[in-house]
């Protein structure tokens, strides 16, 4: 079981949205890594729905933060990431 499958509430709940307020069904994996903070290989999590996908990206993006944006049923967590 991953972090993804976790749902913060411990049920068997769908993953949900990142974005602030959002409780809507997760569709999209956007990776990331802070690198004043993080190796490189390392990635962190952030889930969106279809609406808040580009709101979310945009965010990370204009940090430098974004690594991949990876539909949720695509997604391979890779060994030493996690959702935040």
């Amino acid at each position: 079981m991953t972090p993804l499958d976790d749902a913060p509430d411990g049920t068997d709940a769908p993953p949900t949205c990142s974005a602030k307020g959002c409780r809507d069904a997760a569709v999209w994996v956007l990776a990331w890594n802070n690198p004043k903070l993080h190796t490189p290989e390392r990635r962190k999590t952030w889930l969106a729905c279809a609406e808040h996908r580009e709101h979310l990206s945009q965010f990370l993006g204009v940090r430098g933060f974004l690594k991949d944006v990876v539909k949720l049923d695509e997604w391979v967590q890779p060994e030493g990431s996690e959702r935040v």
